[in-house]
């Protein structure tokens, strides 16, 4: 009984699994074929798909590299630019000024200088000014475009220095030191004008550094004067300025200066210039420059003092006009300026008061002219900012053999 209900129930099985069994039966060759050529087709396509994201993956790859020379390149360039705006200085200075002389009434923007100095390393740096005076330059045009420095100074140590290249000469106080807001009066004094003569720069090099506390020192060779030799200018050291343009190199000169300031606000200097031929081999004229000066600033009372002379020595050429035939083998000249300066009471800024008393002599060797020249000027300096100051000054002359030039002037000046 047993038996023949478990017969029956494997007879069921095999009937219900007979359809399925047939269903599974292996494909004919016609269908593997079939398959086959499809799963090549699948296979094919997925190779080129492939192929393709592995081009898209190069192409990726590369332009990640050009990105990367590109973000490097830019990050050179940025450092370079950085770098060259931190160690690279601008500046400079200009001034306006309005001129009512018996002489002339005129207005003239006198001076728009700028100033280019880099710091090549910690030892080495580069120094320049360009100046452009009476605001148009050309041919038959009042201005000139002139370069007064460009030199490079090296640190031999901490309190010694070296320099070369084409700079302001160390005389006087103005010659190095003239923007409009650090001094007083429109027009810079006649003697250091006349005289030294600001401004005054050569070519060359030299040394300059600390002797002791409160003491420097300053000494160079450098290009020379070329003055002329005959006519009204006749050996005007002015006039004998070469400006460092195709000069004429035959003969130099050597300056030195000695200078204090061991106190604040007081600098105490004498400078000395000596050159052997100042007509560079023609006449054989030397020249020797001795100047001295205080520039004092204590609290808001100001004295300025100088004192300069030229010596020019007797022509070596037989029958040739030398400096004494025409009074200029002593050329002299100072002044004193007290000054006060102090704030205004709910007035921004401060305000500079001043007087100045000036002579000079550009023909002292004459015993047939009198040629002394005498000038005094009153005046003020306004600074709304330490760095803008507006000027005016009136000027009175004195002199008995040459045409008195009174009258006043006004000025603007700026620095940065």
């Amino acid at each position: 009984m047993v038996l023949d209900r478990l017969t029956r129930l494997v007879l069921t099985i095999c009937c219900l699994a007979t359809p399925t069994l047939q269903a599974a039966a292996p494909p004919s060759a016609e269908e593997m074929w079939q398959i086959i050529q499809e799963q090549q087709k699948q296979i094919e396509a997925l190779k080129e798909q492939l192929e393709a994201t592995n081009e898209k993956v190069k192409e990726t790859d590369e332009k990640v590299d050009v990105a990367g020379e590109m973000i490097e390149q830019a990050e050179s360039k940025v450092s370079k630019a950085a770098s060259w705006a931190e160690n690279t200085q601008i500046g400079g200075y200009g001034e306006l000024h309005y001129n009512n002389l018996d002489s002339k009434e005129e207005v003239d923007f006198h001076r728009f200088v700028l100033f280019f100095n880099h710091q090549f390393s910690d030892k080495i740096r580069f120094y320049s000014e360009l100046e452009l005076e009476h605001a148009v330059s050309g041919d038959d045009e009042n201005g000139e475009v002139e370069l007064e420095q460009a030199y490079i100074e090296f640190d031999l140590s901490a309190t010694q220095h070296a320099q070369a290249g084409l700079f302001l000469l160390p005389v006087g106080i103005l010659n190095e030191t003239h923007e409009p807001t650090t001094f007083y009066g429109v027009e810079r004094n006649p003697v250091e004008t006349n005289i030294i003569p600001t401004t005054w720069w050569e070519a060359g090099g030299g040394f300059h550094g600390e002797l002791a506390k409160g003491f420097s020192y300053d000494v160079y060779g450098t290009s020379g004067l070329d003055v002329n030799q005959s006519g009204g200018n006749a050996y005007l050291i002015r006039n004998g300025r070469q400006k460092v343009s195709e000069a004429k190199a035959n003969d130099g000169a050597v300056t030195g200066r000695i200078k204090w300031t061991g106190m604040p606000g007081v600098e105490l200097a004498t400078s000395l210039q000596w050159q052997k031929d100042v007509t560079q081999g023609d006449r054989g004229v030397g020249a020797t420059l001795f100047e001295a000066h205080a520039d004092i600033q204590r609290g808001p009372f100001g004295l300025r003092a100088l004192y300069a002379r030229w010596d020019l020595d007797k022509s070596n050429v037989i029958n040739a006009a030398d400096p004494a035939a025409v009074g200029r083998d002593e050329q002299v000249g100072w002044y004193v300026e007290p000054s006060m300066k102090g704030r205004l009471w709910r007035i921004p800024g401060e305000l500079g008061v001043f007087a100045r008393y000036n002579v000079w002599d550009n023909n002292k060797g004459s015993s047939t002219t009198d040629s002394q020249m005498k000038q005094v000027n009153v005046g003020l300096n306004y600074w709304p900012h330490p760095d803008v100051v507006f000027k005016f000054d009136a000027q009175q002359q004195d002199n008995d053999g040459a045409k008195n030039d009174n009258g006043f002037n006004l000025g603007m000046g700026y620095q940065f």
